[in-house]
């Protein structure tokens, strides 16, 4: 079954602060859709959308393959463990501009992320060597393209709290399972430096 907002193009992740894990707000044209709690200091990610903020229904989930390596894949899944697709972080691309695979349940290609700007990337790298420099509010800006294709972007909205604004209306076609989009977009904040 598909809900109204998986055929949605734009959405809004907000980060929630909260002290002991990353709470994050996911809502298309203003009404919350998906929930999200990351537990801080996980050995191992294994986050968890639900339905409502009290987690009672869950939607889908991001789990880690392995505790540690250089290129991280993260399987997205429904709660029953059906394979929604693939999220890879390319490691040598990742040295100066942060780039994702989004790979489908196939594990095949089908979009990738990147950081639009060399510069931009750099100084985040510098800032966060910077004691404190998490709260020094920087653009983070990603473009999601497939074979020469413009799929849409994610952009940080300037301020302290993180908001990212995702937008698939490229996709026409629809490649991008928009739950492997909505994943995609949290864990561009969740699950690496910034």
């Amino acid at each position: 079954m598909i809900s109204d907002w998986q055929s949605a193009d734009r959405f809004t992740i907000d980060q929630l602060i909260r002290p002991m894990a990353n709470l994050y707000r996911i809502s298309t044209d203003g009404t919350p859709i998906a929930f999200v709690r990351q537990k801080k200091l996980a050995v191992k990610e294994d986050i968890r959308f639900y339905a409502d903020e009290g987690q009672t229904e869950e939607l889908f989930r991001i789990k880690a393959r392995s505790l540690m390596e250089f290129s991280s894949r993260y399987d997205v899944t429904t709660p029953a463990g059906e394979k929604i697709g693939v999220l890879g972080k390319v490691f040598g691309k990742s040295l100066f501009r942060s780039t994702w695979s989004i790979m489908n349940a196939e594990e095949q290609q089908v979009a990738v992320a990147q950081e639009r700007s060399v510069a931009v990337a750099v100084i985040r790298r510098l800032i966060d060597i910077v004691p404190y420099g998490d709260f020094v509010p920087i653009p983070f800006h990603f473009t999601i393209d497939a074979d020469g294709v413009h799929f849409g972007d994610m952009n940080r909205r300037i301020g302290y709290r993180d908001t990212y604004d995702l937008d698939l209306s490229g996709d026409t076609e629809r490649t991008i399972d928009r739950r492997l989009a909505i994943a995609l977009g949290t864990a561009l904040d969740a699950l690496q430096s910034r």
